[in-house]
């Protein structure tokens, strides 16, 4: 975390790898400008407009109305893997996170990723993951090892994978397939959704096809992460 207008802008034309700048809802001054247009060329930072009091329970010092976060890992683009991997001789393999939050949930299915050989894990801009400590924690440091990628949006992701030869599948309640009845070979992106939210109509719009787990109990959801592990086990046994 670094705050102050100016430490934020220099890490900023530094190129520091940053996933948020909260900003005071109301600032406005001549030091805010150059912040301004200094995230104006920087459209893969997430920035909020916050009540003064959500920057006071980060830090006590002058803050100057603004705190930056940066982040733990280094991110790449899926517009870097994919071609990365066909070049490779092999089929991309990897995982979009529609909604997750939940830093343990993350770090969980980054730690299963990593083992199942996924080549990345994307999230978008808004309403992704801030990666912190937790997240690295509970991924056994798989954070480290797997690319991140940071997209603008899923659904502009989710274009450039069907562009480019990958099947996408989104894992959804109620879908009447099941993930075993799905021909999980070949180039493959399989989406998944938050367990309150699941995946957005946007993203199911765009997916090849839509499977669910069955449940035989009175919960109608798994949490996100074994649902993940599931499938990504799934697949990784077609694909072998």
């Amino acid at each position: 975390m670094i705050f102050g207008i100016h430490a934020i802008v220099e890490a900023l034309e530094a190129n520091k790898e940053i996933d948020k700048v909260i900003i005071k809802r109301d600032l406005a001054s001549d030091l805010s400008v150059r912040l301004f247009e200094a995230l104006k060329s920087h459209p893969m930072v997430q920035v909020q407009r916050v009540p003064v009091q959500k920057l006071d329970s980060y830090t006590r010092k002058n803050h100057e109305g603004a705190i930056a976060f940066i982040s733990k890992v280094e991110y790449q683009k899926l517009s870097g893997v994919v071609p990365a991997c066909f070049e490779d001789g092999r089929d991309p393999f990897v995982v979009l996170l529609d909604g997750v939050t939940d830093v343990r949930n993350f770090g969980s299915i980054a730690r299963t990723c990593e083992c199942a050989g996924v080549d990345a894990v994307v999230v978008p801009i808004k309403g992704g993951i801030m990666i912190n400590g937790d997240a690295i924690k509970t991924s056994a440091g798989a954070l480290h090892s797997i690319a991140v990628c940071k997209e603008r949006s899923l659904t502009e992701a989710i274009r450039f994978a069907k562009n480019s030869g990958l099947k996408v599948v989104a894992v959804a309640k109620g879908a009447k397939k099941s993930y075993t009845a799905a021909d999980l070979t070949g180039p493959l992106a399989l989406v998944f959704g938050d367990e309150r939210t699941d995946v957005s109509d946007d993203v199911l719009r765009s997916a090849d096809a839509v499977v669910s787990i069955p449940t035989y109990g009175s919960i109608d959801s798994l949490n996100v992460a074994v649902s993940a592990g599931i499938v990504i086990y799934e697949a990784l046994k077609q694909r072998r």
